[in-house]
């Protein structure tokens, strides 16, 4: 397997992958709407020079994506300026369990530090414990759980 960055050219399955990660989602969320969603704007991560999107191949199949993307901290009692946010951690079902989120996560940890980024986030549901444990075996910490009301 090899990690590269992704290229215009893999567009069409990075689209694939993003509505896979809006399906895994769906249960842990009823506040999506239903149909075809984009989170993501795939091709400004692909050209800025303040995001890495980068993708797994296995015989030159695309298996796995990820990407960061560096922002501003909103708050000014903040110890950090800027932050790598990670996301769009996606493995296809029959690649996952075999430590390639962990190999995308230390990619861009990697890519954030050539930077001088010392302060990496990422959302992932409180429900979603198997993406819990994976990220917290790739040395992440809980921080603040986000709480709704529908009233």
């Amino acid at each position: 397997m090899i990690t590269r960055e992704a290229t215009k050219e893999d567009l069409k399955i990075l689209l694939e992958f993003e509505q896979g990660i809006v399906s895994a989602e769906r249960p842990f969320n009823s506040t999506l709407i239903e149909g075809e969603i984009h989170y993501y704007d795939l091709n400004e991560f692909i050209q800025s020079p303040d995001a890495t999107l980068i993708v797994v191949e296995d015989n030159n199949e695309i298996v796995a994506s990820g990407y960061a993307l560096i922002k501003k901290s909103d708050k000014d009692y903040n110890n950090f300026k800027s932050y790598a946010y990670l996301g769009f951690m996606y493995v296809k079902p029959e690649y996952r369990g075999k430590g390639i989120n962990k190999v995308i996560t230390d990619e861009l940890v990697n890519w954030a530090k050539s930077r001088n980024i010392s302060e990496v986030r990422l959302d992932v549901y409180a429900q979603n414990a198997s993406a819990i444990k994976a990220y917290e075996k790739a040395g992440f910490e809980p921080l603040i759980l986000t709480m709704r009301l529908k009233s």
